[in-house]
């Protein structure tokens, strides 16, 4: 071999082991060598002799990379190995060479290839034996490696979860290629994440091509990670789980982790290359939110074509296999059946995949002729009740299952006994775990001796995994002997299943599996370390017939995961769920207890999510429904209580106050004035109050709730906590500033120390003591603590969260006077916005808003503009919450000074007036409000050549600011120097 020849090489690797061909590439090419990749795969309709005498035909030296598969591909039997590489290498010694990464036995006549071992090496020491194999010297100028480079196969990806691979995976190569050639070729020149999915009917194959694709070119990303897409909510916990994963700090909830997911993968700084598989996705509606929009790859599998409808999305069709793979796959599978005989099997399934994989199964666990069981197959006819097959499945198709379930009965009745119980769980992730954990009582006593046997467990697991084309998933964190942590079960076997049972076979299963679930439940849907459990229990719930049970334990459990979703802010699929199983319960008696705690929970979902108008009407509905059972029946006492939020939020405060007082009455009437229920109802009933402008009496109500909390329950616990930021904020609005930042500092210390500052009291707390720390002058914290929360809760909540549109609105206010107007106009602008979308135009918090961002435009010299919203505003806010009300007297305010910036003297004057009068009525002549009115009223007056008349005003107001607020404070400083006093309008979280 000359010497340029010697510089080059092809490297020839089967496709399973394609991260080591690839890394040995550009070793070789960083030394100065050229290679080529060629991928071992030979057909067995060619001759063996010609397949690898082929290689010959390749330029250069030729590297075979040698692993278990490349044995096996074809196959092609052992003696053919050992013949073939006897009689070819001796004659080409000098071309060929070789690594080794098998792990189990390999031809003999391997040795003469003088492989050098690579298995369970670091980098460095496979470096060194590679190099010295091919006799290049490790001395060698080496060219600095590219950021892309390829990653050491020993070492995987830092954030990287995807099933097990499929030992037995065959063929597909085009498929791969293809999907490869999509994902890096579409690089889209704005950076938009590219989308391929993997077509085609059930049974095809497409979950194995992703997960073959992900383990052969895993090692190109920085991050792989699986996502079942079966259910919504199991694939939001998915991608929530993989926050934390990649070092993102996040609180528990579920939103936050998804929206810092999407922001880290889409910003592309860290994780540039990542790949997000999502499989089982069509519902096409329920799962395009979830996908990030930016650099990166996202893999889909689905039977749907909707997915292909956007521009940015390739489609790959997958059908049958094609006659090679078929034969090529049976042989491997059972090893017995000859080429002949794996073709005649492969022509009566019409060489789809996932038949091959239960025939090729069966064949492999019996001795039964081959031809035989083939025309048993052929001569078959779809029987199965209430089975539609897709037009690809043959008509043997319930044959061959059926031999495989007469087979499993006959030799192994507790496997085929338990298959069918399977059936009643979700095919893809069935929970056997939960069977081995299952109480005392829970299982029939055929079962339950099964499961207390771990043999005869195992072996039962094993006999299905070996006769049909259900698959195990073992525990990872067990180094041996590891348990079988779930099984997965092809959906179209699972329908199969569930259609031969009998009425009373059907209700034995779905009993036990229900009570399965009910013994899985922690019962404790609120507890973040319960919630992965409940995000694995919620798919089995319609498969197990939960949704019908009438037993009270099964409800529970039911009521149980739709609330885990409520508190876990999986709102959308909460709501979702609510709908299915009101279509099972909506035969109950009106009256049932379970029935109205749905309800209850809609409501309570509905008012979360915003959609208030439509929690009005169940919340209407439900308390009329339940009128007729006595005022004191704890079920409409708590249907009151949540219409009463509902109202809070619709702006309807009159209304909600009265709803909150009669059920504190008589849920104290009936449990006593400390109980949990008299609680909850008394702190509304005080929100009611403060949003009535009853500050006062607001602050009575929630001092006495927070002093009882204390007493009742531990000083740290999430309610006593609540209600201390809430009182605080009251002392707040009422005018202590100081003491209102004191309490709050303490509520935050103590959070920090049982959450983060991303759990939503925390965020709350920080917002309002941002608030405080502004009202008292720190103006450098309290931008600092308003920017941080509104932050935080665009994060956690979401930016159409009512939580969030508050923290917003307050940041925006503090923008305005101390920070960037652009920014201030833009934000106040997007806030009141929104809120007239979630809300109206008429509700309070929208008409507020609105006159915030009049005081935006005044700051920015717009005057016009800014008086027609202060207009706007004191017409609007008189109309919801009436003439009295402090949000109104401070719309007044505004609109004062805009007519006096405009020149309305006149109308400036008898407004100021009339609003300094209303503010010392209503609210106190110390309260900060009044005393910018009386400010207000000063300059209105001087405006009028009053003088003497506004130096009194003005000298009252002065004395009384020192006296409240100190005589360095901001306000009282402006008031020095006569600047026009203005009033923020605060939308307040409910």
């Amino acid at each position: 071999m000359d010497v340029e020849s010697s510089k080059h090489i092809t490297i020839s690797y089967a496709g399973f082991n394609r991260p080591w061909a690839v890394w040995i590439s550009h070793q070789l090419r960083a030394r100065g060598l050229t290679t080529e990749l060629r991928r071992w795969d030979p057909q067995v309709d060619v001759a063996f002799e010609d397949e690898f005498g082929a290689l010959l035909n390749a330029a250069g030296r030729i590297l075979l990379v040698l692993d278990n598969w490349y044995f096996r591909l074809g196959p092609i039997a052992t003696g053919d190995w050992e013949r073939v590489l006897r009689t070819v290498v001796p004659l080409h010694a000098d071309r060929f060479a070789a690594v080794s990464l098998a792990t189990q036995t390999v031809p003999s006549a391997v040795s003469l290839l003088d492989p050098v071992d690579l298995h369970d090496l670091d980098e460095q020491e496979s470096i060194r034996r590679l190099l010295r194999r091919l006799s290049i010297e490790p001395a060698q100028t080496v060219r600095p490696a590219p950021p892309d480079a390829p990653r050491f196969p020993n070492e995987p990806p830092e954030v990287l979860e995807i099933p097990r691979r499929n030992r037995r995976f065959t063929g597909r190569d085009n498929k791969l290629e293809e999907l490869r050639e999509l994902l890096t070729s579409r690089n889209q020149g704005d950076g938009t994440a590219t989308r391929v999915v993997l077509f085609g009917s059930s049974g095809t194959g497409k979950s194995q091509i992703a997960t073959e694709y992900a383990h052969r070119f895993g090692n190109d990303y920085d991050a792989v990670w699986w996502i079942d897409a079966t259910h919504r909510s199991v694939a939001r916990e998915r991608l929530a789980v993989l926050a934390p994963r990649l070092g993102l700090l996040v609180g528990e909830r579920i939103g936050e982790r998804i929206r810092a997911v999407h922001e880290a993968l889409n910003s592309g700084e860290r994780y540039r290359r990542w790949l997000l598989i999502f499989d089982g996705a069509d519902e096409v509606d329920q799962l395009s939110d979830l996908l990030p929009e930016r650099h990166g790859h996202i893999l889909l599998t689905s039977t749907t074509r909707e997915w292909g409808d956007s521009a940015d999305t390739s489609v790959i069709h997958v059908g049958r296999f094609t006659r090679l793979e078929s034969v090529a796959y049976v042989r491997r599978r059972a090893e017995r059946v000859t080429q002949e005989e794996a073709d005649e099997l492969a022509d009566a399934v019409q060489d789809l995949p996932l038949l091959l994989a239960q025939t090729a199964a069966w064949l492999n666990a019996n001795d039964t002729p081959v031809a035989e069981y083939v025309a048993k197959v052929r001569q078959g006819a779809l029987q199965a009740a209430q089975i539609r097959p897709e037009t690809e499945y043959p008509l043997g198709f319930t044959t061959a299952w059926s031999v495989t379930l007469n087979t499993l009965r006959a030799d192994y009745p507790d496997a085929a006994g338990l298959l069918h119980l399977l059936a009643f769980f979700a095919p893809n992730e069935i929970p056997v775990r939960l069977l081995t954990e299952a109480r005392h009582g829970d299982l029939p006593q055929q079962l339950a001796k099964l499961v207390q046997d771990p043999r005869a467990w195992h072996l039962a697991l094993r006999v299905l995994s070996q006769y049909t084309a259900v698959r195990l998933d073992y525990q990872q964190d067990l180094a041996e002997d590891p348990a079988v942590e779930q099984v997965r079960m092809h959906r179209l076997y699972h329908r199969l299943l569930r259609a031969e049972l009998a009425p009373d076979e059907w209700r034995a299963h779905s009993q036990t599996a229900c009570q399965v679930l009910v013994s899985g439940d922690p019962r404790r849907p609120s507890d973040t370390r319960d919630w992965e459990r409940y995000a694995s229990l919620i798919p089995h719930l319609a498969p197990a017939g939960a949704l019908d049970s009438p037993r009270p334990a099964v409800q529970e459990t039911v009521l149980n995961c739709i609330e885990y979703l409520r508190v876990r802010g999986e709102y959308r699929t909460a709501l979702r769920l609510c709908g299915k199983v009101l279509e099972h319960w909506q035969d109950l008696d009106p009256y049932d207890s379970a029935l109205l705690s749905l309800q209850h929970k809609r409501g309570s979902i509905l008012r979360q999510t915003g959609r208030y108008v439509e929690a009005e009407q169940l919340g209407r509905s439900v308390v009329g429904q339940l009128s007729g059972q006595g005022a004191d029946d704890p079920h409409l006492l708590l249907a009151k209580d949540g219409l009463g939020s509902t109202l809070l939020a619709l702006g309807q405060f009159t209304q909600a106050r009265d709803l909150f007082k009669d059920a504190a009455e008589r849920f104290a009437g009936q449990f006593g004035s400390e109980a949990p229920q008299t609680m909850a109802a008394r702190h509304n009933l005080g929100l009611a109050h403060m949003l009535l402008g009853r500050y006062a009496v607001a602050r009575a109500i929630h001092r006495d709730v927070l002093q009882i909390r204390q007493r009742r329950l531990r000083s740290r616990h999430y309610l006593t906590l609540l209600s201390g930021v809430v009182y605080a904020r009251l002392i707040r609005i009422m005018g202590d500033y100081s003491e209102a930042a004191s309490r709050l500092e303490q509520i935050l210390r103590t959070l920090r120390q049982i959450s983060d500052e991303r759990h939503p009291q925390y965020i709350m707390a920080e917002h309002q003591l941002g608030l405080s720390r502004r009202r008292s002058g720190n103006i450098a914290e309290a931008g600092m603590r308003l920017a941080g929360a509104a932050r935080r809760a665009g994060q956690v909540f979401g930016p159409q969260h009512p939580e969030t549109l508050v923290m917003e609105a307050d940041h925006a206010s503090y923008l305005r006077e101390h920070g960037e107007l652009n920014v201030a106009l833009e934000t106040a602008s997007s806030v009141a916005e929104r809120y007239g979308e979630l809300l109206g135009p008429d509700h309070p918090y929208a008409i507020g808003t609105l006159g915030n961002l009049g005081l935006a435009f005044n700051q920015d010299g717009q005057r016009e503009t800014a008086l027609a919203h202060a207009v706007v505003a004191v017409e609007g806010m008189t109309r919801a919450v009436g003439q009295e009300h402090p949000w109104t007297l401070g719309c007044a305010l505004n609109l004062s000074a805009a007519y006096s910036t405009n020149g309305y003297p006149e109308e400036a004057l008898q407004l100021s007036a009339d609003t300094q009068e209303r503010a010392a009525r209503v609210l106190g002549t110390t309260h900060p409000l009044a005393l910018s009115a009386m400010v207000a009223l000063a300059d209105d007056l001087r405006a009028a050549g009053r003088v003497a008349e506004a130096a009194k005003v003005e000298r009252r107001a002065l004395d009384q600011l020192r006296q409240v607020l100190g005589p360095e404070h901001s306000h009282t400083r402006s008031a020095l120097r006569r600047v026009r006093p203005y009033w923020d309008f605060e939308p307040q979280s409910i």
